[in-house]
Formats: structure tokens, C-alpha cells, sequence
């Protein structure tokens, strides 16, 4: 009998590894236009049947095209997207084979117990407070929404005030506080949860971005009632961390309740090197990460933390309908702690990675990309033309060009036209530069020389044509 499992995965894994042992010597960006995508992946629905290998075939065309960026590659240097370590993406595609609904224990045992070691090796690895509550869901998005819910449960219970019963209608009202450079992911969170942004009161921050904490009680002393405290550890331009301590300690004076946005930044607390950088961390209340970015595991995975579960678990799923029991003792639903209730096991690559890379193996990956940027900007000081912003000790750094808009624009332009790297822009205190993020496994010192030569002479050609 014909076993269309062994040949479609069969097809699939070839073209896979074909694809994945091109990335070293791969064309980075990607330069098919929608137009030829279109031609080659859309037209009018099929009225019957294909064949399967037929399908697999046009998505591999249409990543030989040119329709597929190699984000994964070593030399793909935009936004902070991670590689893909081959025992994360071996155990994503048994996630697809097994597909469990892993909202709940009872509909995937062996996921919900990994996902229950796997929340206990963070908390312990990134040294935050036992029993921290951890829920994996689709990016640090979401990883602020859940946590925010829990922190707006929290402050408004204070205050005497079901919000997941009673809403927001005529709840007391939310002091939120963040820093002037938060994430945009925060105020989708805030939007989401119905605080709006317009209220958020700003704190002033440093020429690299840093939140300046001595000027936070003047703001909080303003604040009366249930307040919330926004920071981050990692801007994700310069890689400015926040005084999160200082943060930390400062708010909890005001009984405010402090979250983390740690999206990458929170992963220098796995490094014995770098957790000075986040000094404190561990006092907060709740914290937001992915895996998909320093871990290197496949899209998409965030991480949700919070010190007070009940909080936590309560701004979930707070009430079980009929058909889903409480969890037996020794079981855990992850539902509990994501805002979705039907889910893939994103987990178990997080689980996989960290059992194969160990403490020490996480921490030498998080170090070294922080030096592959360090040695991109040391070799890009001495270029002419070419001023780095940030002092960022992080994995990102920041250029402009020729101190102009339109060359810095110009440069990146050929730069992602080249083929050799990719590099995105940005726009940062009202002029235009160019972003540098180390974040994949693959990247090597080899890879940051070459390529700080191509960015050195692409800037004279520009500079001097």
C-alpha cells in the first residue's frame, strides 16, 4: 500500500535539508516580487484534487525563487530574529506529527509534562523567584497581554475590584508608567487589555534610550491608586538595559506592580557574564521573553513569567466549563497560563534545546552573540563615514551613515540588494540608521569580519562614487 506519509516527508525533509545546508552560501534577501509570487503560488482554487508532491514542489520553487529570506542564515543581521538549531527543528517537526492540542494535560501528557519542566528550567535558569508561573505563547506580543492581565487582576483586586467579573466599565482607574522608549508590543498589550495608551504616563529616558530612575517617583507620586510600572532590558534598537533594580525598588515603594519587557534582553540573566547587565531583574513582578530569538528555536514560541500564579492563573481561565476538569494532582494545563485555548506544542522545542545545549550551552550562545556585536561595532568605529549611536552591550548595535539620511538609506539599500547580508533600518532620535542584531547560532566571527568589510566598502562607494 501506497504510504503518501514516507514520500511527502520524505520530499519535504530533502528539500529541507537542501535549504538549510544552503544558508552559509544562500542569498540572504529575498527578490521575488509579489507579482511572481502570486503567479506561481496563487490563481483560482483547485475544483478537485492535486498531487500532494506537486504542492510540496511549488513551496520549494517558490523558496528557489527567491521568495524566502534566509533569517536563519548566518549573515541575516535584521530585526532580532534567531537561527534554528537543528534538535529545535527536528522536534517542531514531531510536533506537527504528533499534533496534540496541548491546552490541556488530558489531550497530550507527554507535552504538558515537558511544558512543566520546561517552565521550571527557565524560572531557575534566568534565577527568578520559585514557583514563578510560566505560560508559552505565541511572542513577547502575548507575553504582555498575559502578564498584564495578571498585573491588572492583581492592582485592581487590591482595590477590592473583579475585573474579570466586573470589567473595566467603572473599575478604579489603572496608572500605567513606562519608559518614553517602550516596545510598540506594549501598547498593543495595553490597547488589548483596554487601557488605552493615551494615559500612559512617560518616563524620561538617556541618549542611548535607558529609562532615567530618578525620575520615577516624581511621576509615581502623582499616580493614586492601582498602578503599573512598564520597563525593558533590551531596546530593541541600541540594546539599552533599563536600572531595572532601581525600577524595581523604586515602584514597589508606590505598591506599584512592575513588568518586564525582556523580549531578548532577559536572557543575559542565564550568562554568569552578563547578568550583571539586569541586575535586580529578579525583583519584578512579571516578565515577557521569546525563545524564538537568543534560544533559537523556530517561530513562534514567547514566554510569559509571573511571580504571583494565582494572579497569573486567574487572568486566564478563571472559570472551567463543564467538559474541562480541574487537573489531577501531578498534572498541569498549560491553558492556565496563555491567553489561547488551542494551541501547538511550542514548548517542546524550547524543552529539546535547552536539555541539549545545557546551562552552560545557553550561556556561551547568549555571550557570544553579544561579542559578535561588540566586534561588528569595534570594527565599524574605524570606518569612515560610519558613527556607531549605541554603547549597547547587548547583541545590537546601531550605525549611521555619512551623518545623513539619505545615505544611510542609500547604504542599506545596497547592502540588502548585495545578496551577501541583510541589515534593516530604523529611525532613532529623528534620524535614520541602520540596525546590526546578532542573534543566530550560526554566526561566526568569520561571518562579522566579511561582513563589516562589505559594510565598509559599500559606505565609500556610496561616500565617494
Amino acid at each position: 500500500m501506497d504510504n503518501a506519509h514516507d514520500r511527502l516527508l520524505g520530499l519535504a525533509a530533502g528539500y529541507a535539508t537542501a535549504y538549510l545546508d544552503s544558508l552559509p552560501t544562500r542569498r540572504v534577501g529575498a527578490t521575488a516580487s509579489p507579482k511572481q509570487l502570486v503567479r506561481l503560488l496563487g490563481g483560482t482554487m483547485p475544483e478537485g484534487p492535486s498531487p500532494a508532491e506537486q504542492t510540496i514542489a511549488l513551496l520549494n520553487q517558490a523558496a528557489e525563487e527567491g521568495g524566502v529570506v534566509a533569517s536563519s542564515g548566518p549573515r541575516f543581521f535584521g530585526f532580532v530574529v534567531g537561527g534554528t538549531h537543528p534538535v529545535s527543528i527536528a522536534t517542531d517537526w514531531l510536533v506537527s506529527a504528533w499534533d496534540q492540542n496541548s491546552g490541556v494535560y488530558d489531550l497530550g501528557p507527554a507535552v504538558a509534562t515537558a511544558e512543566q519542566v520546561t517552565a521550571e528550567w527557565l524560572v531557575d535558569l534566568l534565577g527568578l523567584p520559585p514557583g514563578t508561573s510560566v505560560g508559552f505563547p505565541t511572542g513577547c506580543a502575548m507575553a504582555h497581554v498575559a502578564a498584564l492581565a495578571a498585573a491588572r487582576h492583581n492592582v485592581l483586586e487590591e482595590v477590592g475590584w473583579d475585573v474579570e467579573r466586573d470589567g473595566l466599565q467603572s473599575a478604579p482607574l489603572v496608572n500605567v508608567v513606562a519608559s518614553e522608549q517602550r516596545h510598540l508590543t506594549v501598547d498593543l498589550a495595553l490597547r488589548y487589555l483596554g487601557f488605552g495608551v493615551a494615559n500612559t504616563r512617560l518616563v524620561p529616558t538617556d541618549a542611548h534610550g535607558r529609562m532615567l530612575a530618578d525620575r520615577l517617583p516624581e511621576i509615581l507620586r502623582t499616580c493614586e491608586g492601582p498602578t503599573i510600572v512598564c520597563t525593558q532590558i533590551g531596546d530593541v534598537n541600541t540594546g539599552a538595559v533599563d536600572p531595572v533594580g532601581a525600577v524595581c525598588d523604586i515602584s514597589h515603594e508606590h505598591d506599584a506592580w512592575v513588568h518586564v519587557d525582556g523580549a531578548f534582553g532577559l536572557w543575559a540573566a542565564a550568562s554568569p557574564k552578563l547578568r550583571h547587565l539586569v541586575a535586580g531583574v529578579e525583583h519584578a513582578d512579571s516578565w515577557a521573553s521569546d525563545a524564538h530569538k537568543l534560544l533559537n528555536v523556530p517561530y513562534d514560541c514567547g514566554l510569559v513569567f509571573v511571580a504571583n500564579p494565582d494572579a497569573h492563573r486567574a487572568a486566564m481561565l478563571s472559570v472551567r466549563p463543564g467538559y474541562l476538569p480541574d487537573p489531577a494532582p501531578g498534572e498541569r494545563d498549560p491553558i492556565d497560563w496563555v491567553p489561547d485555548f488551542s494551541r501547538r506544542a511550542r514548548s517542546l522545542p524550547v524543552w529539546a534545546t535547552l536539555r541539549t545545549l545545557g546551562r552552560s550551552g545557553v550561556a556561551e550562545q547568549v555571550e557570544r552573540c553579544c561579542a559578535l556585536a561588540r566586534r561588528f561595532a569595534d570594527h565599524l568605529r574605524d570606518v569612515p563615514g560610519v558613527r556607531v549611536l549605541n554603547d549597547g552591550p547587548l547583541n545590537q548595535v546601531l550605525v549611521r551613515f555619512g551623518d545623513d539620511d539619505e545615505v544611510t538609506r542609500t547604504v542599506i539599500r545596497r547592502l540588502q540588494n548585495s545578496g551577501d547580508c541583510w541589515f534593516g533600518g530604523t529611525m532613532w532620535q529623528g534620524s535614520a540608521a541602520m540596525r546590526i542584531s546578532v542573534s543566530s547560532w550560526q554566526t561566526t566571527a568569520a561571518d562579522v569580519d566579511h561582513t563589516a568589510v562589505r559594510i565598509a566598502a559599500t559606505v565609500t562607494e556610496v561616500l565617494h562614487p
